[in-house]
């Protein structure tokens, strides 16, 4: 299908864009500037911007070097997608805008406005951060609904919360918490892979969301008795989180992994059954599970705690479960394969923090969840009630949309599956329980809650807790 220019704004050239700031204005640094210029001209509101690029990049553009799925640049632009979008609608050769940050920015920006087109916001409508929603889920390429709404949401929980980053070149780059409502649309029907306790439930772990890959992308087996898997393979994404899911998806990328675990709070997808072979370290591919990480490795903020935590706690269940030593000649990096190609984990991968957390030398038993990991960006603890040594109930509010989550985090048991629960009831509304034999917690349960009185609770082990009617307005 021939491409539609936009008219107005969103056909302007670069040379025009960069106008765009009032004359005489003092330049806040050269990526701050290109954010303002490229919202102005495609009124793109500028905080959705810098969240969807710190989203896919960290705002790091990696001197115009492709991901893993073929993106370029703090806004990704993807070949054969956005990036051959972008240069029709901006008139950009496709080499500035997979090199040059201000041109890169622009390109994204043009690409949203001409999806808010396709959903025909007019100018008021696109001063409402939160009615972009649809097009920032279109600008994921994703091959499923479920994974447009997982980026979406990424996209949208960062807004929430606010960012600050520090560019490749030094500068510091911001955007302030903004209290948005998005309009889901269509996506409010799709799974929400944030919830895995109702997508999970054939995957080999838990705590897992279940994303399945394209079926070409990996090889149905029966190992263990086709194949002994005797190692594990900790890989670096070189995208984000999401992008990633969508990538294992698409027939064309030919490749996959076990899992894939997040950065900000070590969320985890399964996308292939370890009984299959994943296409993930070529000569181990028969013998290991593959754990991709999101993020790239020569950027070490992608590799937070949360994540070390999280991943540890996979790779001892793995291990545990076949029987695999707790050692770095078991437990590798993707560089450390035999005639392998790949750099990844990279130089900036923690291996003595992570093989400590594996083997529970030092913290590696405890629960890698948070109440807040759990729960999302913008929820913050306002009660809590200890499940006697089992675990606590946390109840947490997000002042930016009103709000309320449950989760029950264990703290005995952790790793194994035993009974859990979490409830939220809304005063006048049914109560939604999450209840099952989970590994780490039970929940998230969220509610809107605005005005409201709450009841909440939950149980671990033999301990439960009920709350009366309270925390009202």
């Amino acid at each position: 299908m021939k491409l539609r220019l936009l008219l107005g704004a969103a056909a302007l050239p670069l040379s025009l864009l960069l106008t765009q700031q009032p004359a005489g204005a003092a330049s806040a640094g050269p990526m701050t500037d290109a954010f303002a210029a490229a919202s102005s001209a495609y009124e793109v509101p500028r905080d959705l911007l810098v969240s969807l690029a710190y989203s896919e990049t960290h705002l790091d553009g990696h001197r115009g070097e492709p991901s893993a799925s073929g993106g370029y640049g703090v806004m990704h632009l993807v070949t054969g997608r956005t990036l051959d979008r972008a240069a029709a609608l901006t008139g950009r050769p496709v080499p500035a805008l997979k090199s040059d940050d201000a041109a890169n920015i622009a390109g994204g920006a043009a690409v949203l406005r001409s999806y808010a087109d396709a959903l025909k916001l007019d100018a008021a409508a696109r001063k409402d951060a939160g009615a972009w929603y649809q097009a920032v889920a279109r600008y994921s390429g994703a091959a499923s609904p479920e994974v447009a709404r997982l980026y979406a949401d990424t996209v949208y929980d960062l807004l929430a919360g606010g960012v600050r980053a520090t560019t490749p070149g030094g500068e510091s780059v911001t955007a302030p918490a903004r209290a948005v409502t998005p309009d889901l649309g269509p996506y409010a029907k799709a799974g929400d892979l944030d919830q895995p306790r109702a997508l999970a439930a054939s995957t080999d772990y838990p705590s897992a969301a279940w994303a399945p890959a394209h079926s070409g992308n990996y090889a149905v087996s029966s190992r263990p008795s086709s194949d002994a898997i005797d190692r594990i393979v900790i890989h670096v994404t070189q995208g984000s989180y999401a992008g990633t899911i969508s990538w294992f998806q698409n027939p064309a990328s030919g490749v996959s992994s076990h899992y894939v675990v997040r950065s900000s709070d070590g969320a985890i997808t399964q996308m292939v059954r370890e009984k299959d072979r994943a296409f993930h370290a070529g000569t181990y591919n028969r013998r290991s599970v593959g754990i991709e990480h999101e993020g790239f490795v020569d950027n070490a903020t992608w590799f937070t705690d949360a994540m070390y935590r999280s991943s540890a706690a996979l790779t001892r269940n793995i291990a545990d479960r076949y029987g695999i030593p707790k050692d770095r000649t078991h437990i590798v990096g993707h560089s450390e394969v035999p005639d392998a190609t790949h750099t990844d984990p990279g130089r900036y991968w923690n291996w003595t923090t992570y093989m400590q957390y594996v083997t529970g030398d030092s913290g590696g038993a405890t629960n890698p969840h948070t109440p807040e990991s759990v729960c999302g960006s913008g929820y913050k603890v306002i009660d809590s009630a200890a499940l006697g040594s089992a675990g606590t109930v946390y109840l947490l509010y997000n002042s930016g949309n009103g709000y309320n989550c449950v989760t029950t985090i264990k703290k005995t048991s952790v790793g194994t599956a035993t009974a859990t629960s979490a409830y939220l009831e809304v005063e006048g509304k049914a109560r939604v329980t999450d209840s099952g034999n989970f590994a780490y917690y039970a929940g998230p349960v969220r509610a809107s809650a605005a005005g409201k009185c709450v009841r909440w609770g939950g149980k671990a082990g033999t301990s439960t807790y009920d709350s009366p009617l309270e925390h009202c307005g």
